[in-house]
């Protein structure tokens, strides 16, 4: 064959595999609200170099929308969010996000914030499923945001538990192959507290730093990092920390006054296993796993699309077999017909609630 020809189907096969690509961040966007010196113009700038982007230290449902309003304004395509209630252990509290470009992902299902039923984490770990539609493969994004603490032995605990929520994860999806952890560890990859986690994953972004400093061009310390299983299925083509900064030509102290004191994760990846579709089993909603409540009673099941119950205040909506489905005040309720009526209104199933 003449080596043109080869040179040419080379080029086809290249490009062939990056159009299954998808853009995923992950982004610790430090106490994201809706205020003054908060510019989600510059923040949506960043973010629109991804499909699908994991959001830490959200303080309110409001800045999420605002995030994607940004983003569809500067894009031109519609992006949908997804975040999970507030969650701390003191009356400080923060929420995870998720907001992503509706022709490229889609929520599949299992958004659920983690049952720590040995009150482990300060903030819970949040995770879903998703769906390419560049080739119908599915994937698995979980996010965390580790506790800082006054030191690294206050957030070794922390760090020490991912590995039984990381086989969480893998029981509760039953799709060890395409699962991603990702977020602000505030620990950096080469700490001997990832060792019970090192067995089972292993992190994408061994080198660098993505914390800020205050001098322009620098970065601290490789905190935000992005997890995947050790016989994952998932085609890492590309990752980086993304120099935001030089990018929008702020200098450090203007980024993390109006941005972040963080740098995103960018990930290039695609999910299809030797190229094939990635088929992944349903969320289960009762598993033999001592983290996870009992399956609802059988007259319960079968009242459940009697009167789903959403929470206008958090996006979250309850089941009548749900524990806090008598807790949402009447100023915050909305009725659904369907969990599926809720969800194509954005809200997402309540984390005690399976």
């Amino acid at each position: 064959m003449p080596r043109f020809f080869v040179l040419l189907l080379l080029v086809f096969a290249f490009l062939q595999n990056a159009s299954a690509d998808v853009k995923i961040g992950t982004w610790n966007l430090e106490h994201l609200s809706v205020r003054p010196n908060k510019d989600f113009q510059s923040i949506a700038k960043v973010a629109q170099n991804v499909d699908f982007l994991a959001v830490q230290e959200l303080m309110n449902e409001d800045a999420l929308q605002a995030l994607a309003q940004a983003l569809t304004r500067q894009t031109g395509k519609h992006w949908s969010t997804m975040a999970s209630h507030a969650v701390g252990r003191s009356s400080y509290k923060e929420m995870y996000g998720f907001v992503w470009r509706d022709d490229v992902v889609a929520y599949e299902d299992g958004a659920v914030t983690y049952l720590d039923r040995g009150d482990t984490f300060e903030r819970e770990p949040y995770s879903a499923r998703f769906k390419s539609l560049k080739d119908g493969s599915t994937f698995v994004v979980a996010t965390v945001h580790i506790l800082y603490g006054k030191n690294q032995a206050d957030r070794a605990s922390e760090i020490t538990a991912l590995s039984s929520y990381w086989a969480w994860l893998k029981d509760t999806y039953s799709d060890n192959g395409q699962i991603m952890l990702m977020g602000d560890f505030n620990t950096p990859p080469t700490s001997p507290a990832w060792a019970t986690l090192d067995a089972s994953a292993k992190p994408l972004v061994l080198n660098g730093a993505s914390t800020l400093s205050s001098k322009d061009g620098k970065f601290a310390n490789l905190y935000d990092n992005i997890f995947i299983s050790k016989n994952s299925t998932i085609k890492v083509n590309n990752i980086q920390v993304f120099d935001y900064p030089k990018y929008l030509g702020l200098t450090h102290v203007q980024g993390r006054e109006s941005v972040s004191d963080h740098a995103p994760i960018f990930l290039n990846a695609s999910f299809g296993a030797n190229g094939t579709v990635a088929q992944a089993a349903p969320v289960r909603s009762a598993l033999p796993n001592p983290m996870m409540p009992t399956r609802p009673s059988a007259s319960a099941a079968n009242n459940l699309s009697a009167a789903i119950r959403g929470n206008k205040k958090t996006m979250v909506y309850h089941r009548p077999d749900c524990p806090s489905y008598n807790a949402v005040s009447e100023k915050n309720r909305i009725e659904f017909i369907s969990p599926a009526a809720a969800e194509a209104q954005h809200y997402h199933l309540a984390g005690n609630c399976h």
